[in-house]
């Protein structure tokens, strides 16, 4: 009995502090179900401070108990995902854009939390060229330029296979520098990801967003879980699609995103369609309820 107590207690201590690993059976070791999930963007990003709200909802729909924290240190997100697949990590649940690859690497839940806007890229430029990019209307314009990404991205292989000349980074925070420096031309950023970056990065290294263009590509970001724990995708997948079911989900998504799209203007952009060569089979493209389209945010 001594010793039973005195197991727990030495659990209880290391699931506060992030360290108990992922058990065979799907749980986190110990009395409580904890997801734990790296964060990403700024403080105040909105998209992000949704996914964690769609993470509460699911978990209120599914009928299982959970209780939910960030992870106490930063990540990058190639090293998540590396170290989720690997069974490395001090967190079970991400969230990422998805491509065939990732999809072999973790469980994906394959309901999109952006509802498809990931794939709606706007372009980040220096301040001083915004005049050049308002003249610009077609492909031939831009693959006279170089748009700049990750190397590891799925956003590089995509722009790519679509002609565009591609510059890359190790590291996220150099791209914004790199743009600034003239290594680049564009950084083609999420409607939902590109004005928090500008509050971040637009004083300090002089940029803007370009006017008068938009890129669209199908994909969709998913939460990940790792493959250890197919009973916790199972469950989020169930109570993601209950929220769904009773439109409390994509309430959450236009009370928190509407007004950031509705400053960005989308409706009165050109739109510049590209070719996804790593969507993978089972995106559930034919689901209209999953999706969001211009103009429909009202």
């Amino acid at each position: 009995m001594v010793a039973t107590i005195m197991q727990f207690q030495i659990q209880r201590r290391c699931l506060l502090l992030g360290l108990l690993p992922v058990g065979a059976d799907g749980a986190w070791a110990g009395s409580e179900r904890v997801i734990v999930y790296p964060v990403f963007g700024g403080s105040d990003d909105p998209f992000g401070r949704f996914c964690v709200d769609a993470l509460r909802l699911a978990v209120e729909r599914c009928g299982e108990a959970y209780s939910w924290k960030p992870m106490a240190h930063p990540i990058g997100q190639s090293r998540a995902i590396r170290e989720l697949a690997e069974g490395l990590a001090g967190f079970n649940l991400m969230r990422a854009m998805t491509s065939a690859e990732r999809e072999r690497q973790l469980l994906p839940v394959r309901l999109p939390l952006d509802r498809g806007l990931m794939g709606w890229r706007l372009l980040l430029v220096r301040r001083a060229d915004q005049q050049r990019f308002a003249k610009l209307r077609s492909f031939d314009d831009l693959r006279e330029l170089t748009a700049g990404q990750i190397y590891d991205w799925p956003d590089t292989t995509i722009l790519r296979a679509n002609g565009l000349q591609v510059g890359t980074a190790s590291q996220y925070y150099n791209m914004f520098t790199m743009l600034q420096r003239g290594r680049i031309d564009y950084f083609p950023r999420s409607v939902l990801e590109i004005e928090d970056e500008l509050a971040q990065f637009g004083s300090s290294h002089e940029l803007a967003i370009a006017p008068g263009l938009m890129l669209r590509y199908p994909t969709a970001m998913y939460f990940f879980v790792s493959p250890r724990e197919p009973k916790l995708a199972d469950d989020l997948r169930r109570g993601l699609e209950r929220a769904l079911a009773d439109g409390s989900l994509r309430a959450l998504f236009l009370a928190q995103m509407r007004p950031l799209l509705r400053r960005l203007g989308l409706g009165e952009r050109t739109v510049l369609s590209l070719k996804n060569p790593l969507l993978p089979e089972a995106t559930p493209l034919g689901r209209a309820e999953l999706w969001e389209e211009p103009g429909r945010q009202g």
